[in-house]
């Protein structure tokens, strides 16, 4: 390997032959690292995603601990919200919190286009890390809109999404006018990141798991596609994934995927007969089975990577992010795993 390009990663995103199954972890870089929590301390989050050195250091923080086969960029999905001046602030053990919701039309003026210069900063790390990581692929991401759309009607974050859905069923234009506004903010945070160097990109859909596929295809998948849009012209792989979207999953990865991620409620077998075979997958070890015995982690694993080999590309990945009590040397032993099954 001589080039992000021409990693395992890229070449399974993209459904080209790999020497082994490439694995990376959703929130690899984050609490379950003591070098993470050191690096952060008495930092908030926020302002963590705004110094360029200090997400240099979080993002490299695994590759250089687990052996991963890509980096995933330290940021957060909010960020770029806030950056263009919404009135927010994620909260320890809560997450993301809005100080005025977004509900009405006049509200949509607090929500202006993002630019590269709203995100410098962004720009300065992707730089700084691409430097460092040589060969290892960076993927960028951001949030979809309708997960950005649900914090910012909700207010902070939503089990039941009741003021997100009375919005979007009760007042569908003032719907599709914020969402478009959102997929203009989350197409760009990609495309700056792609513009500096990342070699692929993941749009996060959080919480679109809470939609019937008829609703999804009406109210989000034109917002997805824009967003995804943005990069297309990079050339560079995209990835979607989503929570509970076992339902979804060849409507997220019809508006502009090459990649579509599976969680853990789904198996992979299941997931590429939904997909018919259209598409690359990632996952999709449940995060929870990281603090089983090592005898059932290893089977699952083992099993997981084995179906992934009946896919056109398969990237090794959790069915969400790590949990923040996990050992991390559990973590290390998977990579080390995948890398070893999952040789051609």
């Amino acid at each position: 390997m001589t080039s992000p390009h021409d990693s395992a990663l890229v070449r399974a995103a993209r459904r080209q032959p790999v020497s082994h199954t490439p694995v990376w972890f959703m929130r690899q870089a984050g609490r379950s690292l003591p070098e993470y929590r050191a690096a952060r301390e008495g930092v908030g989050m926020l302002e963590s995603c705004r110094r360029p050195e200090l997400v240099t250091e979080i993002t490299l923080q695994p590759v250089r601990r687990h052996g991963v086969d890509a980096a995933i960029f330290f940021s957060d999905i909010v960020v770029p919200l806030a950056a263009v001046g919404v009135d927010l602030d994620i909260v320890p053990g809560v997450g993301p919190v809005v100080a005025k919701p977004i509900r009405t039309r006049g509200d949509l003026d607090r929500l202006p286009e993002l630019t590269p210069e709203h995100v410098g900063y962004i720009t300065e790390a992707v730089q700084l890390l691409t430097a460092e990581l040589g060969a290892t692929p960076l993927i960028g991401f951001a949030g979809a809109p309708f997960t950005l759309a649900s914090y910012l009607v909700e207010g902070g974050p939503s089990k039941n999404h009741e003021h997100t859905k009375a919005l979007m069923y009760g007042d569908p234009e003032l719907w599709h006018d914020l969402c478009a506004r959102l997929a203009q903010i989350s197409g760009t945070f990609l495309d700056v990141q792609a513009a500096a160097g990342a070699s692929a990109v993941q749009l996060f859909d959080s919480w679109v798991g809470a939609l019937p596929r008829a609703d999804y295809e009406r109210f989000v998948a034109p917002h997805s596609t824009a967003a995804l849009a943005a990069v297309a012209a990079r050339g560079i792989p995209t990835i979607h994934f989503g929570v509970g979207t076992g339902e979804l999953l060849p409507a997220m990865g019809a508006v502009g995927a090459d990649v579509v991620g599976v969680d853990y409620r789904v198996s992979l077998t299941d997931a590429l007969a939904r997909l018919d075979g259209s598409y690359a997958v990632q996952g999709n070890l449940d995060p929870a089975l990281l603090f089983a015995p090592w005898e059932a982690l290893e089977a699952k694993v083992r099993s997981i990577v084995e179906e992934g080999k009946a896919a056109p590309g398969h990237i090794f990945n959790l069915g969400h992010g790590v949990l923040p009590d996990t050992d991390p040397d559990v973590l290390t032993r998977v990579v080390e795993l995948v890398h070893e099954v999952g040789q051609r």
